[in-house]
């Protein structure tokens, strides 16, 4: 199956894009998605959990993902 994943702030400077096209087993979940967004960060640090959103609703990580599932990964935000 095939998800859509939206990456912001650090993540997606460590990709080096803002969207990608995953191709993921059928019982894949959140963690997974993470998982394999990590492995394309060619060792740039970021963060180990951030907040997940799927089809704009937050999502934990054991959440199953399906096709044409849209996920957004967005990292800790700090600001004064």
């Amino acid at each position: 199956m095939t998800v859509r994943v939206l990456l912001f702030a650090s993540y997606a400077d460590a990709v080096g894009a803002s969207e990608l096209s995953l191709d993921l087993p059928a019982d894949a979940r959140v963690r997974d998605v993470l998982a394999r967004v990590k492995t394309l960060t060619a060792g740039k640090r970021v963060p180990e959990w951030p907040l997940v959103a799927v089809n704009e609703r937050y999502a934990h990580e054991g959440q199953l993902v399906t096709s044409s599932d849209e996920v957004a990964i967005i990292p800790p935000v700090a600001g004064g």
